[in-house]
């Protein structure tokens, strides 16, 4: 099968990045052996899910490590190849930072950038998580959790040792059952549907935006004025994500907007 290149890279986000993940579901098809992508940002899994699933001899599945994981990892096979679910065959592994950060707090992102010191690659690592002033826990591609197993670092001033562990030991955060949620608002600003979603107050949300924590469809934004539309989706950490199901306007000039946080 010769996949239709052209069709699928028209228009994408990052041709470059969608040509990398076109190659490992050539390999697929051709070889009749399960291939894995690195790990890759949301926005750009959603659009390869999406664009190959024209694809009927191609089968695609997506794997995190944890419910709802952020970057996650593709697995590509031929539709007619005998499929597994073994957990032991998924290529993710836990990664346990240890560090006291109970007067010099760390994000995420503090904590990729440490790691990634050691010659670890953007695409070997998954979701990233705090644990209070205990450090971190990650999800990884197993051979830069044995990699980086014993090896210590830092982040600012503060001392981090990594510890490969198994999925099955990590404290994952906690997985939001779905809930949906109808609101009146005078306008469409994506302050006050943040607000009224996540239960936070205005100000609040309006931090989280100017900290770039508060992002919409997956990407940062600046403008707590910027209006949202039906499908849009509002992800903010340890808050979940909010989905616009439906925006319609009322009898008194206001906004019922229908929306369902997970």
């Amino acid at each position: 099968m010769k996949l239709p290149r052209q069709k699928i890279l028209k228009n994408c986000q990052d041709p470059a990045e969608m040509e990398e993940l076109l190659k490992q579901a050539d390999l697929a098809l051709h070889t009749w052996e399960t291939s894995w992508s690195p790990f890759i940002s949301a926005p750009l899994r959603e659009e390869a899910i999406s664009r190959m699933s024209v694809l009927s001899e191609l089968s695609i599945e997506a794997h995190g490590g944890r419910p709802g994981a952020e970057r996650q990892r593709l697995k590509y096979s031929r539709s007619d190849q005998f499929k597994t679910s073994e957990i032991e065959k998924i290529p993710i592994h836990g990664l346990n930072i240890l560090g006291n950060f109970l007067f010099d707090k760390a994000s995420p992102d503090e904590i990729r950038h440490s790691i990634e010191l050691f010659g670890i690659e953007k695409g070997e690592l998954g979701d990233i998580w705090m644990r209070g002033d205990r450090g971190a826990q990650a999800l990884c591609s197993p051979e830069a959790a044995f990699r980086l197993h014993g090896q210590s670092s830092l982040v600012r001033e503060v001392k981090i040792t990594f510890e490969a562990l198994e999925i099955s030991k990590l404290r994952l955060p906690a997985q939001r059952s779905q809930k949906r949620i109808t609101t009146i608002e005078a306008s469409r600003r994506i302050d006050a549907i943040a607000s009224a979603g996540f239960g936070l107050s205005r100000s609040k949300v309006v931090n989280q935006i100017k900290e770039g924590n508060l992002r919409l469809n997956w990407k940062q934004f600046k403008q707590s004025n910027q209006a949202i539309i039906e499908g849009d989706r509002l992800q903010l950490p340890n808050k979940g994500t909010l989905e616009i199901i439906k925006i319609e306007p009322t009898k008194r000039q206001r906004w019922k907007i229908e929306m369902l946080r997970s």
